[in-house]
């Protein structure tokens, strides 16, 4: 929690988002949780265990928690970031004053977090042992024994990337396509984009 994390300062000196992240930051913090940066985001956990996020995007800043979709969310102010998300919700912000307004209900949502982290509640995810591999990825696996080999030492969020990615295109041949510029990726363990 200390004030001279020079990740810390590095991030809260953006231009962007400036008041706002202060003031989650703020609101974080009072509810006793350890800081740090993660994944170029100021993190906050406890127990080791990452309880919530502030992320500063191009048209909001957003306060975002690890097992959001665990929180009972009474004020209907949670939202999933993509499609696909299992765990993450976010509350959104466009202004410091939506933020100030909300920080009783911010900070009763932190601490609901922090007894579901304490507590050792687990998010269920389901979606990703249910994901259906693309009938064109089934087939360069079959035909490849070392692209096979690399995609299944993947971690299932890779794996669970590509699919996505393969299965989001509508027609097969681009499926095909889209497999054929990842396979030098997934040969090097890499997940999608070269991450």
């Amino acid at each position: 929690m200390s004030d001279t994390n020079p990740k810390v300062e590095a991030l809260l000196s953006q231009h962007q988002w400036h008041h706002e992240r202060k003031r989650l930051r703020a609101i974080a913090l009072s509810c006793q949780l350890t800081e740090s940066v993660k994944w170029g985001k100021l993190c906050y956990s406890v127990q080791s265990g990452n309880v919530a996020m502030i992320f500063g995007m191009k048209d909001c800043c957003a306060l975002g928690f690890f097992k959001g979709s665990l929180l009972e969310d009474p004020e209907r102010i949670l939202v999933a970031p993509g499609e696909h998300s299992q765990a993450m919700r976010q509350a959104r912000f466009t202004q410091l004053s939506e933020i100030e307004a909300q920080s009783a209900v911010l900070e009763a949502y932190l601490l609901e977090a922090i007894a579901l982290e304490k507590a050792g509640a687990k998010v269920d995810f389901n979606e990703k042992h249910e994901l259906a591999y693309p009938a064109e990825l089934q087939t360069a696996l079959d035909g490849n024994a070392a692209l096979k080999a690399a995609f299944e030492a993947l971690t299932p969020g890779r794996q669970r990337g590509y699919i996505l990615h393969f299965s989001g295109a509508k027609q097969s041949s681009t499926r095909a396509s889209r497999i054929e510029k990842c396979m030098l990726d997934i040969l090097a363990g890499k997940g999608l984009n070269g991450r």
